[in-house]
């Protein structure tokens, strides 16, 4: 291994070191942006109480028997948008759901902001 390569994978190994004790701590560990409906705050993974009521337009929509395209449809001409800025798709929806049904959970350590 090159000297080069052997301080790039210290480097590495320093951070990634951190980010586990973190997320033991329950923090966010900052593996890629946060999910949809949440957010950082000072380290902290917390609700982004906007992007919740999306979710919750869209968990509303799901139970009444709407595709996915149906539900990204109306997002889209309600002047919604993803995290991103961006228009929604079918699966943008999807992942959406996953995750608000369990089948692809997130790091934990979410809390909630305090509505003061």
């Amino acid at each position: 291994m090159s000297a080069e390569q052997s301080e790039s994978y210290a480097v590495w190994e320093r951070l990634e070191r951190g980010r586990r004790a973190k997320a033991a701590r329950g923090e966010y560990a900052g593996y890629g942006s946060p999910a949809f409906g949440q957010k950082t705050i000072d380290g902290q993974l917390v609700e982004d109480p906007k992007e919740q009521e999306i979710i919750d337009l869209i968990r509303r929509h799901h139970k009444s028997g709407k595709s996915l395209q149906q539900i990204a449809d109306w997002l889209n001409q309600n002047s919604y948008k993803t995290k991103r800025g961006q228009q929604w798709r079918r699966i943008s929806v999807k992942r959406v759901l996953d995750r608000l049904y369990g089948k692809n959970p997130r790091i934990s350590g979410v809390k909630r902001l305090s509505s003061s």
